[in-house]
């Protein structure tokens, strides 16, 4: 790989600022800025992204970054007044990654780097601390051998556990140095054993392995996994940042933690976060030992707590939201170890928006960028119902610990990652319960419908991956007694097995042995026009998505409709705030009775069969049409013909074929099903999703499309005679030509013309066509010339673009797909812009082109994904149409990507 000469690797916390987040990953970046800002950040420098590229392409270092490294170790030294892992007196390291995004616990970590046989006593003469120093060189030995050398993190807590039983302690901070000193000697030989070498005793090399081990880290199965739940980039790499240590663990005036400038679980001003005497860093996120809330440091050190509280304030106007804050005491004197915009949970992030406009540290667009339509459906989910959960006669109340992550999580107790998978993918529901989580269980967690921890605060690795998740979390729960290996967990008295059924509320904390009802969402009662917002916790998120979602709707330039095909769900969905109907599904009007009408219709041999069966068809689709008019009078409504594959309305051909077979051997065989197998052998199709349906139905069976036009026009006709005002747009299904459209609008419009004549109203319906066949898109121009408008339906057009059934592939290889980094998030949930795309990009151009005046619309679900909404306002259609729990989403999103575009014109 060819190399830049003039390449810059490594930048000093001096030299960068929050700006260079691409570079310098978020936490250098993000050091840097503080850096910047005067405020107490120990000195280090960045090793940039580009040169973990470099590395992970090649598979070495680039060849300028071992001197650059050593010129900017020379000046930290210097800085400092001492050599890293210098015998009498050492400077110690930590080497941390630090992706542009945060990806919390993902990749590797490394403390007190620097530390060795020699040094260690250096350190203890210094510090005037024996037992601190061989803690921090235990530290560095178990997080080494772990993060550089691979060797099973067990084998360690399990020698440390053997220590803590010796001595008869429960927490490390009981063993005194004697003990220490002979955990080293038990982990120096634990490394031998398993890496095949000794614990390297020079600094530099520990250092260069170190860093090299975070490069590797980026491509580790936890971190793939979470890149993909996120959907993070894989190619961005990570910054490796290496910054002087300070210390947490020399005594009771020491200590570390984690404090954000509000909560992150509900968005409300305060003093949150937690600290953890005598410890170091990862003690705190790694959830070994439940900590105290921050406020009580204000009675533990109170002129940290003052200084800390001064700086948050700092950084909260600085950064203009919510920063999530590390830091470190060292015998009275803070620290900051890192800052970043901290992850929240959905309620929030809507909350802590609407605040941070109050305040004037934000405009209302900058609002709507906070937030997302991810987060709004979290918010619509159920949430428990109190009252069922605490009248005595329903599930049990087991105990309670921290609301971590809010929401109502119900499933069977599992208490490994394996299980959590294994059982969700037969389709069971599960609660994820740990001790304490870390980067290994988040496939488990990723699985399972909520987490629940024993140990750890709101700052654990469990609390911060479920909020960046929208998973529900509670952590803490000190009165549950969690045996992993036994696969159970006791709450006194009671036991609780693995398949138990439990539920966890996010919100208060509580855990409760059984199910607990649940009921809707205040957010969803609020778009239903049930709730208003008021003072109350429930009423003050609902007046903050009130809020954001008037600014959406003020600025949004798509249009929002739903797909339905009742009046019932069509009501639901204008409460929702749809502004019409963007896809009604005929063939859904066909279930029950009706089914064998249309059965008959298909396998009419005569003229007079065919016109019975219309004849009985007609009156019951106009009424269909008269109530779905009425319900979203003053909306368009854009109804499909008839779209279902052919074999949906015929009988099943191997039931059919037995019940004939079983008739004859009894010598009592019927006319009728002797006739109707002919018929079903006939028409029966080896692949029906790619055969008789659709426009094809219409042009193959006389009078079917007809009658449903007839219905569709005499049902406006009705609606306008009683000073209503039906918008209703015909769309004809499966087109892959002009002709077949032209045959279909030709008949349309004489069936129309007719209507009017004997009903005496005019008629204004509009004619167009679903384009989700490829050739549709790719003659989108000459069809144009047939229609007035076009709807994609992205959902066929997925399929019939790569090939596969969406029906069929999700059971069988998308998951590989997916685990191997084909797909990033699969095609049908989110729309494949460089494939499917393309073919909606160039129908939009070619077909306004022919007819500029082209009313344009997607009725797949892809309308209601937040990412496929900010595509399809790019590519300029007039609305989106999905489901009607989704319009929130979509009208959310809409009011984003026009708000985002208005940004990116303005730079």
């Amino acid at each position: 790989m060819s190399e830049n000469n003039d390449q810059k690797y490594v930048y000093d916390f001096t030299e960068g600022n929050r700006d260079l987040k691409d570079l310098l990953g978020g936490k250098g970046a993000n050091l840097a800025e503080m850096t910047n800002l005067g405020l107490p950040v120990p000195p280090g420098f960045t090793i940039t992204t580009e040169a973990c590229k470099e590395y992970l392409a090649g598979g070495e270092e680039p060849a300028a970054l071992r001197d650059e490294v050593s010129a900017h170790l020379d000046a930290l030294e210097a800085a400092m007044g001492k050599k890293l892992g210098q015998a009498d007196d050492p400077l110690l390291v930590s080497v941390r990654s630090g992706a542009k995004f945060s990806m919390p616990g993902m990749m590797d970590t490394v403390l007190n780097i620097g530390l060795s046989d020699k040094s260690v006593q250096g350190l203890a003469k210094q510090s005037g601390d024996d037992r601190f120093a061989w803690d921090s060189y235990r530290r560095l030995i178990q997080m080494f051998g772990k993060t550089v050398l691979g060797v099973d993190g067990e084998l360690f807590e399990d020698a440390l556990e053997k220590a803590k039983t010796a001595k008869k302690v429960t927490v490390d901070t009981d063993l005194d140095a004697a003990d220490l000193k002979k955990l080293v000697t038990r982990f120096k030989k634990i490394v031998k054993t398993e890496a095949g070498r000794d614990f390297p005793q020079d600094p530099r090399e520990q250092m260069d392995l170190a860093v090299r081990a975070v490069f590797d880290s980026w491509n580790t199965d936890r971190a793939k996994l979470y890149r993909r739940q996120e959907r993070i980039p894989g190619d961005l790499g990570t910054a490796v940042n290496v910054c002087s240590m300070v210390f947490g663990n020399l005594g009771p005036d020491s200590g570390t933690g984690v404090a954000f400038t509000r909560d992150p679980a509900s968005g409300h001003q305060g003093v949150y976060g937690d600290y953890l005497q005598n410890a170091q860093g990862e003690d705190v996120v790694a959830g070994i030992r439940n900590t105290v809330p921050l406020a009580e440091l204000e009675s533990i050190d109170k002129n940290s707590y003052d200084q800390l509280m001064q700086i948050m304030e700092t950084l909260e106007t600085h950064y203009k939201d919510l920063c999530d804050i590390e830091f470190t005491i060292e015998r009275g004197q803070l620290w900051m170890l890192q800052t970043r915009v901290g992850k929240r949970t959905a309620g929030a992030a809507f909350r802590i928006a609407t605040q941070l406009v109050d305040q004037g540290l934000i405009g209302e667009a900058e609002a709507l960028q906070r937030v997302n339509g991810a987060q709004l459906a979290q918010l619509m989910f159920p949430r428990f119902d109190d009252e069922g959960a605490n009248d005595g006669k329903g599930p049990e109340l087991l105990g309670r610990g921290i609301a971590a992550s809010p929401g109502a999580a119900v499933g069977k107790a599992v208490f490994d990652s394996y299980t959590a998978v294994k059982w969700s993918r037969s389709g069971e529901k599960v609660i994820l319960i740990r001790r304490e989580t870390n980067p290994d269980d988040l496939d488990g967690m990723i699985a399972a419908e909520g987490i629940l921890t024993s140990r750890g605060g709101k700052t654990s690795h469990a609390a911060v991956v479920a909020r960046g998740m929208g998973k529900t979390c509670v952590c803490g729960a000190e009165d549950l007694e969690v045996d992993t290996k036994r696969r159970r967990m006791t709450v006194g008295g009671r036991v609780v097995e693995e398949g138990d059924v439990v539920s966890i509320d996010g919100s208060t904390g509580k855990v409760y042995l059984g199910e607990v009802p649940v009921v809707p969402s205040p957010v969803v009662e609020y778009f239903e026009g049930r709730m208003h917002a008021g003072a109350d916790e429930a009423d003050e998120l609902v007046g903050a998505v009130h809020r954001i979602m008037a600014y959406a709707d003020r600025v949004r330039r798509l249009r929002v409709r739903a797909n339905a095909d009742n009046a019932e769900d069509a009501l639901r969905a204008r409460r929702f705030g749809a502004q019409g109907i963007g896809l009604c599904r005929t063939e859904h009007m066909f279930l029950g009775e009706r089914r064998e009408m249309v059965e008959k219709l298909i396998l009419a041999d005569t003229d007079e069969e065919r016109e019975t069966a219309l004849s009985q068809l007609l009156p019951l689709q106009k009424t269909d049409f008269v109530e779905l008019f009425e319900a979203m009078d003053g909306l368009p409504v854009t109804v499909r013909l008839l779209d279902p594959p052919l074999h949906e309305f015929l009988p099943d051909i191997t039931e059919l074929s037995v019940r004939v077979a079983l008739a004859e051997s009894r010598k009592d065989s019927n006319e009728n099903d002797l006739r109707l197998l002919q018929a079903v052998h006939r028409l029966h199709e080896q692949n029906p999703m790619l055969g008789l349906r659709g426009v094809r139905l219409g042009l193959v069976i006389p009078g079917l499309f007809t009658m449903q036009v007839r219905a569709i026009a005499e049902a406006a006709a009705e609606r306008k005679a009683a000073k209503g005002d039906p918008r209703a747009e015909i769309m004809i299904p499966l087109v892959g030509t002009v002709q077949e459209l032209e045959i279909v609008r030709d008949e349309a419009e004489q069936v129309i013309a007719e209507v009017e004549a004997s009903t005496g109203v005019k008629l204004k319906l509009a004619l167009g066509t679903m384009i989700e066949l490829p050739r549709a898109a790719l003659t989108a121009g000459q069809i144009a010339e047939a229609a007035e408008f076009f709807s994609f339906g992205t959902n066929d057009l997925t399929q019939t673009v790569w090939g596969f059934s969406r029906d069929d592939v999700e059971a069988s290889f998308f998951t590989a797909y997916l685990e191997k980094g084909i797909f990033g998030v699969s095609p049908f949930e989110t729309i494949d812009k460089d494939g499917v795309g393309s073919l909606v990009r160039n129908a939009v151009r070619d077909g306004r082109a022919t007819r500029p005046d082209l009313k344009l619309g997607v009725c797949g679900e892809h309308g209601g994904d937040p990412e496929s909404v900010h595509f399809f306002h790019e590519v300029g259609l007039d609305y989106v149409s999905c489901s009607p729990f989704r319009i929130p989403v979509a009208r959310l999103e809409a009011g984003r990507a026009a708000a985002e575009a208005r940004g990116s014109d303005s730079r």
